[in-house]
């Protein structure tokens, strides 16, 4: 199948180094402490986090620390495959340990010692980048709760298909087999908090292809602080500040 045409566009019509529309959200969950959705073209999840709240489970307390919990989840819904997913099926587990480790880079969790933040992330519209849609959406969501954090993480895919590195895989993109690097990074410090790829790619070419989706986390971020300032602006709006 030809991912790129001889013209230069990608089965939607974008150029290979060409992002989704972005759109998020803050406040969506109305008993939420944090709450935000993301969507990536249509890609769509939204997210909530709880606490800082007292350990429900005293034996995993840590007293110089807090605890940080998360669970991933996937809408009946929200792919075209009706089959029902079991509840903590290993796909799922797994994501929700690649974003809680990733997550758990930017939370200043010192700061809130022998206490647990819970983080809910669930895609309800699947069409590729759903782990990247998740970890920006629970960035919102920890900073519309008032977690403290070092930076804000965001996250991008870039792949290589038809020898052309792509920006931000679709569902098609990315069940095509092809090599495919999901990173994640706190834009200010400029570091790396997430780095995982599908098969293998001359070091070269990941090096590319890397970059690009490096390139990708920094729109988000840029994306994202306009939301943030949008939403401080709402804030002191209603404040009459």
């Amino acid at each position: 199948m030809e991912y790129v045409s001889p013209e230069g566009l990608r089965i939607d019509g974008r150029r290979p180094l060409e992002m989704r529309k972005l759109h998020a959200e803050m406040g969506v969950v109305a008993k939420a402490d944090g709450s935000a959705s993301f969507v990536m073209g249509n890609t769509k999840v939204i997210a909530a986090v709880y606490g800082p709240r007292e350990v429900q489970n005293r034996s995993q307390q840590m007293s110089d620390q807090a605890l940080v919990r998360c669970e991933y989840s996937m809408a009946n819904f929200s792919t075209g495959d009706r089959m029902r997913k079991q509840k903590g099926d290993r796909r799922s587990t797994e994501i929700s340990l690649v974003i809680r480790q990733t997550l758990e880079a930017c939370i200043l969790t010192h700061l809130m010692p022998r206490s647990q933040i819970d983080i809910y992330v669930q895609v309800l519209q699947a069409d590729g980048g759903t782990r990247s849609a998740c970890i920006n959406a629970a960035t919102l969501a920890l900073a519309d709760a008032a977690i403290p954090m070092r930076d804000i993480v965001t996250s991008c895919s870039a792949g290589y298909l038809n020898s052309t590195p792509l920006l931000d895989l679709n569902y098609v993109e990315d069940s095509a087999g092809g090599p495919d690097v999901t990173v994640g990074i706190l834009p200010k410090m400029d570091k790396v908090t997430l780095l995982q790829m599908d098969s293998k790619l001359p070091i070269d070419i990941f090096e590319n292809v890397m970059q690009l989706a490096i390139e990708g986390c920094k729109a988000v971020a840029t994306y994202i602080q306009e939301i943030l300032l949008e939403n401080t602006k709402q804030l002191e709006y209603h404040r009459g500040v």
